[in-house]
């Protein structure tokens, strides 16, 4: 029996949610609201939320989950290619959190791998601009001659940030963000970034599926270090010429 959450309930714990071969695996609880302090209570604990329009709000642990370690983070000969031409393009840069709302707008017009239609629903919208204000979620921007062109936008507690969606409007432009990101979590000492979900697209990029436990033990170690304080990007930094070789693996 799934649980239904009230405003205080706390969440069961994340072995209780169901299993593979269930119609919803991960599924763990349902209600609860989508507050600033539920959704920190989550994340924390691994647990994120996913429903659709219409329906109550559904909070899963999936499991095994899948990560990317951005030590494995994987740049093919084509993205290598796609990432020397943009530092080399003037007007070619990565902002962060310059224009979240337009980011999330652009996420919820697309859909999840083998998906149709958004998750990132109204409700959904609402709460994570209303946790961005707070400082906790943010966004890597894929900017070409003033024209946002690909980002991604996702949710940092302590030294772990957990990856929610992106989008791109020409070629590579996620993966330029992605990439950014992955540089970025380098230099702040954040060793995994959370996908979630497991798809071919996250695996061709390094991701890979780890086991609750130790998806689980990594959480407890790092979500009550002290967060990044700086959420900038120096593109002559950290995007150098040889950025595919400082990222790769």
């Amino acid at each position: 029996m799934i649980p239904w959450l009230d405003a205080d309930t706390p969440f069961p714990d994340t072995r209780e949610a169901l299993g593979p071969g269930s119609e919803a695996p991960g599924l763990l609880a349902v209600g609860g609201g989508l507050s600033t302090t539920r959704l920190r209570q989550a994340y924390r604990r691994g647990i994120f939320p996913w429903f659709s329009e219409g329906q109550p709000v559904l909070w899963w642990s999936t499991a095994p989950r899948m990560v990317l370690p951005v030590d494995e983070f994987r740049v093919s000969r084509s993205l290598r290619k796609t990432l020397r031409k943009f530092v080399r393009s003037p007007g070619h840069e990565v902002r962060v959190d310059h224009a979240f709302d337009l980011v999330l707008n652009l996420c919820a017009g697309t859909p999840r791998e083998g998906q149709s239609g958004t998750w990132i629903v109204p409700e959904m919208q609402a709460a994570y601009r209303a946790w961005h204000r707070e400082g906790d979620v943010h966004s890597f921007e894929t900017w070409v001659d003033g024209r946002l062109v690909g980002g991604l936008y996702g949710v940092c507690q302590g030294r772990m940030f957990y990856g929610e969606s992106m989008f791109s409007l020409q070629a590579d432009a996620s993966k330029i963000a992605l990439a950014a990101l992955v540089g970025f979590c380098k230099t702040q000492g954040i060793a995994l970034i959370d996908c979630q979900q497991q798809t071919r697209h996250l695996g061709s990029l390094g991701a890979r599926p780890w086991p609750r436990e130790r998806f689980e033990a990594h959480l407890r170690q790092v979500v009550d270090l002290p967060p990044p304080t700086e959420w900038s990007y120096d593109l002559s930094d950290w995007m150098s010429e040889d950025v595919a070789t400082a990222v790769a693996p």
